[in-house]
């Protein structure tokens, strides 16, 4: 994974949610969006699915539909919108995807 994009400056004592990001552990804290869980990780949300491209949102509330992410299962979802869940295995595109 690329440099994390957000850096958490508040908020610390929240609860510690465990997901997966391309097959690999992270962590979040309860009542982080997707978009906050993975780019507190990593430099991108995903990859353009034109141009392969990084993306990491544009918004960042709703309302440009840029922020989709897949899931291991197959569904997307909405990443700024998304609250992290325990077990999340999400996927990025990205060459370990």
């Amino acid at each position: 994974m690329s440099e994390p994009l957000f850096h958490r400056v508040a908020e610390q004592h929240r609860a510690v949610v465990q997901f997966t990001l391309d097959g690999q552990l992270a962590s979040a804290l309860a009542g982080d969006t997707v978009l906050t869980a993975v780019l507190t990780q990593s430099g991108q949300l995903r990859r353009n699915e034109f141009s392969g491209a990084p993306r990491a949102g544009f918004c960042l509330m709703g309302a440009c539909q840029d922020c989709w992410m897949q899931t291991a299962t197959g569904e997307r979802l909405r990443a700024c919108s998304t609250f992290i869940a325990p077990g999340m295995a999400l996927l990025s595109g990205g060459a370990s995807a």
